[in-house]
């Protein structure tokens, strides 16, 4: 493996309409090579409710609220993106640094539990809860060995247009954000070390 391919680039890209994050990332998975460097991509997106490979329109939206409602290419459910919430897209060459899907699902729960420093995992059903409340989605991509899409944080957010959705799929599941659990930071500096902690470990793999 070269010095190239080991390091991970962070870039923040402020707020992002979905469908041109997920263009962008698209793009940059097909066009790129065996010593294209990793990179983490730290945004917000305007409100939308994504829906996963497979996701049934059964868990919501169950009310018109003016926010649109897209398919997406990602594994999981339907869930909600908006100001407040830190997204991380993870475009990650797996296949290169050796590390299998599940490992690496596990490794973006492990980043956001150091993060926070509380929080646990529950089988079958990827992401982070507190007390079981749901703080942290997450849902990936793998096309030729290489991860794309990611997780998305709940940080200071208008939570209630979660409420018109099952969000990842379970009916009656709460969700929760860090302001509310008393943990200091806004988006820009929790979701910077939160890149931090996964380029970290993305590195010692």
């Amino acid at each position: 493996m070269t010095l190239l391919a080991e390091r991970v680039l962070v870039k923040r890209l402020g707020r992002v309409d979905y469908a041109a994050a997920v263009a962008a990332m698209r793009e940059f998975t097909a066009r790129r090579g065996p010593d294209t460097p990793d990179e983490l991509w730290l945004l917000e997106h305007p409100p939308v409710y994504t829906l996963g490979q497979g996701a049934s329109d059964a868990h919501g939206p169950r009310a018109a609220n003016g926010i649109p409602v897209v398919r997406a290419e990602r594994g999981g459910e339907i869930t909600y993106h908006g100001p407040g919430q830190a997204v991380l897209y993870t475009l990650v060459d797996l296949a290169r640094r050796g590390i299998a899907v599940r490992r690496f699902v596990r490794m973006l729960e492990d980043s956001v539990i150091e993060l926070i420093g509380c929080g646990e995992r529950r089988e079958g059903a990827p992401g982070v809860y507190v007390g079981g409340a749901k703080i942290a989605a997450l849902g990936i991509r793998v096309s030729r060995g290489c991860a794309w899409h990611g997780l998305a944080l709940n940080v200071d957010m208008d939570l209630a247009p979660f409420e018109a959705i099952d969000p990842c799929g379970c009916p009656g599941l709460r969700v929760t954000q860090t302001r509310d659990l008393g943990i200091a930071g806004g988006v820009e500096e929790l979701g910077g070390r939160l890149a931090a902690i996964l380029a970290r470990r993305l590195e010692d793999a």
